[in-house]
């Protein structure tokens, strides 16, 4: 009887394995990329409605508008710099990613923007 006939058994068995931990890595990278851009997505959305109500003040807070924006977008309002009387606005939005198969556990990102207001435009 040849001793190897299990081998191959062997081989396949690891290639299957490494073949699917990567197939797992994939997905969560994708995962993870497609989060980012809705971070920043969130993040540019929230800064331009702090920076309208900073030009075009409709009576509500300018970090009100931002938060709102952000949670249009998936995201949630972490900070917002833009107080009323000044022309720049910046924020920073967090989105959540989910469970991720290879590093376990719920994930976010965050993503900065910022809008500056033209007073002579």
């Amino acid at each position: 009887m040849n001793r190897e006939q299990g081998s191959v058994s062997i081989v396949v068995a690891a290639l299957v394995a490494m073949i699917l931990v990567l197939g797992l890595g994939a997905a969560d990278l994708a995962k993870a990329l497609v989060a980012v851009s809705r971070a920043q997505s969130a993040a540019d959305a929230a800064a331009l409605a702090a920076a309208q109500e900073l030009a075009l003040p409709s009576g509500r807070e300018p970090s009100d508008a931002a938060a709102e924006y952000a949670s249009l977008n998936g995201g949630e309002l972490v900070e917002c710099r833009c107080e009323a009387g000044t022309l720049e606005a910046t924020v920073q939005v967090r989105v959540p990613v989910g469970y991720l198969s290879t590093l376990g556990g719920e994930r976010n990102v965050e993503a900065q923007a910022r809008a500056i207001v033209d007073p002579g435009g």
